[in-house]
């Protein structure tokens, strides 16, 4: 399972590499592709054609687990720059190869000897002139590595190192967070979130931007407004002392030309019950579109009003352009955990199709106030299946089938909006959605 991201890595080199092409386009330079996380190649030597004739180029075997050790899972998704792969093992260890070859350029152990591991999606990439750098997340570090040599940037912080507990809102002794999807680089700052727990004691999930090149917080967006901010008035007065979540753990996307970061993020804490946050909860389940200079906020766009659902925003914007009639309009496009796409002017973030807000069943548990409307896009269509009911339940057999019909008849069910219940909930789509 270790070496499976390389294995992957084998047809992204073959992709990235094949023609020889310019680094604008022979390259994937940022974790989902480009700063408008398109997941999207230029490339077209490999097609409908001839994709069948691919054969494996290389394989690289990573070596950085010991002989006993329980085998890891990566996530990683690589980058290559001017030919070099760059990607982090399941134990965390980050790796430059070439990308033509497999052969190894060299590695960086984070955790200088110790067990390591902890899930990295990406890394992000950060160039002046010779100064090159890969910076990314090692559990609650923030680690900026020579790109050309492998070791730490000696001036990036303390030591090549920024902790990312400090400067959240509680005692960072107390703090777990987790830089697992990489940063997006805007000129010198990289801009990022962070994976918390989501329990209660969570702190909110700050956006921060820190100096690519010394590693000094730059700006910080509060993503549980404090008071005078825009959107306090949506939560309990003292709600910002206390309540968490508001995270971005799905990645980011940017918008250089009118110094825009596009941003979604997830659920407040706890997941399922808000009693102690009534209220919109604003900037939670938000597409959230901030000056990616300073952090100065230009326009948010919320996909669920106090979730009670664990419905994060799974996914990072996309940045994309439609044809409107004739006119050329840009725009942002967020899927959901529920099927949704949400289909906003890139500038305003006003909706670029009708969108319903709909009632939805109320909660009743105690002291719950489930809010009672829920935005419902009318186009584009729901791409994931959105509704159950009793004759989609399995029958196999009489028996079982009388056995899941009781299960299904004894628990709350009101269409993917019905609120947690104490006689047990069926949540349609469930917590990892339609999307993720």
């Amino acid at each position: 399972m270790a070496r499976g991201i390389f294995l992957m890595s084998t047809l992204l080199c073959v992709l990235g590499c094949a023609t020889g092409e310019k680094k604008e386009t022979g390259s994937w330079a940022y974790h989902r592709g480009d700063a408008a996380s398109s997941n999207y190649s230029t490339l077209d030597e490999i097609n409908t054609s001839n994709v069948t004739q691919l054969q494996t180029a290389w394989t690289f075997e990573i070596k950085d687990m010991s002989a006993d050790a329980r085998p890891g899972l990566s996530q990683c998704t690589p980058i290559i720059i001017d030919d070099v792969l760059y990607s982090v093992s399941a134990k965390g260890w980050l790796y430059a190869l070439d990308a033509k070859t497999g052969q190894q350029i060299w590695s960086f152990d984070p955790f200088d000897g110790g067990e390591g591991g902890g899930t990295v999606r990406g890394v992000s990439y950060w160039e002046s002139e010779d100064d090159k750098r890969i910076i990314f997340g090692s559990g609650d570090r923030l680690l900026a590595v020579n790109a050309q040599t492998g070791k730490l940037v000696d001036e990036f912080g303390n030591n090549g190192s920024v902790d990312l507990k400090i400067g959240l809102r509680d005692d960072p002794m107390d703090l777990f967070i987790a830089l697992t999807t990489p940063g997006i680089v805007n000129q010198d700052l990289i801009i990022v979130g962070g994976r918390l727990q989501d329990l209660y004691g969570s702190p909110p999930g700050y956006i921060r931007a820190y100096n690519c090149r010394t590693g000094e917080l730059a700006w910080t967006f509060h993503t549980i407004p404090r008071p005078g901010e825009p959107g306090y008035e949506t939560w309990p007065k003292e709600a910002y002392k206390t309540a968490g979540g508001v995270n971005n753990w799905a990645g980011m996307s940017l918008d250089p030309e009118r110094d825009m970061v596009f941003i979604s993020l997830g659920s407040p804490s706890y997941d399922f019950y808000g009693a102690d946050r009534l209220g919109e909860n604003l900037y939670g389940n938000c597409v959230l579109a901030l000056k990616a200079s300073t952090g100065e906020y230009v326009w948010h766009y919320q996909t669920v009003h106090h979730d009670v659902w664990d419905y994060d925003l799974p996914a990072p914007p996309n940045l994309v352009t439609l044809n409107r009639d004739g006119k050329i309009i840009d725009a942002v496009a967020q899927i959901t955990k529920q099927g949704f796409v949400f289909v906003l002017a890139r500038e305003t973030g006003e909706s670029l199709f009708p969108v319903e807000e709909r009632k939805v069943p109320p909660s009743y548990m105690p002291r719950e106030e489930a809010w009672p409307t829920q935005p419902f896009p009318l186009k584009p269509d729901p791409y994931a299946r959105q509704t159950f009911s009793e004759e989609d339940l399995a029958n196999y057999n009489e028996e079982s089938h009388d056995s899941l019909l009781k299960k299904f008849r004894s628990v709350r069910y009101e269409g993917m909006f019905t609120p947690p219940d104490l006689n047990g909930t069926f949540i349609f789509p469930g917590t990892r959605g339609g999307a993720q």
